[in-house]
């Protein structure tokens, strides 16, 4: 199963995108700021993860104390995972689902229930033994397919 994760809405403290799985739109996603990881600085909590190809993996979370998908070898990052929450203080870099619904902040409501979707799709793609990927691009920089 391919994910692809394209970032649309850049501000200063989150990174606001849309997920979708074999080219069907899933969900909303949140994350920390995108910084220019030319120019600057991972600053733990407050940094998205680069643009890239990830292998998602099911790893148990010390955290959420289950298995949870996450991503294997992300640069300048470890335990990158994709979870539920509703405002960039819910994640310390890792990738928030939902349905965007604020307007004027940036977060998501019906977290819960887009991880529920997205969980059943990787526990049938695991299932059948299909490889699982998440690209994460910004908007206007690869093919939307």
């Amino acid at each position: 199963m391919e994910l692809r994760l394209i970032r649309k809405e850049l501000t200063a403290t989150a990174t606001i995108g849309r997920l979708y799985a074999d080219g069907h739109y899933l969900c909303d996603t949140l994350e920390p700021r995108t910084i220019d990881w030319a120019r600057e600085k991972k600053v733990r909590g407050k940094t998205a993860i680069p643009c890239g190809t990830y292998a998602v993996e099911l790893r148990h979370s010390p955290r959420f104390n289950r298995p949870m998908p996450y991503l294997a070898d992300v640069p300048h990052f470890e335990g990158v995972m994709l979870h539920t929450g509703n405002f960039v203080a819910d994640t310390q870099g890792c990738i928030l689902v939902g349905t965007r619904r604020y307007r004027l902040v940036a977060g998501l409501s019906d977290s819960r229930a887009a991880f529920g979707r997205l969980w059943a799709l990787l526990q049938e793609a695991w299932r059948t033994g299909a490889p699982v990927t998440l690209e994460v691009t910004l908007f206007g920089t690869g093919p939307v397919r």
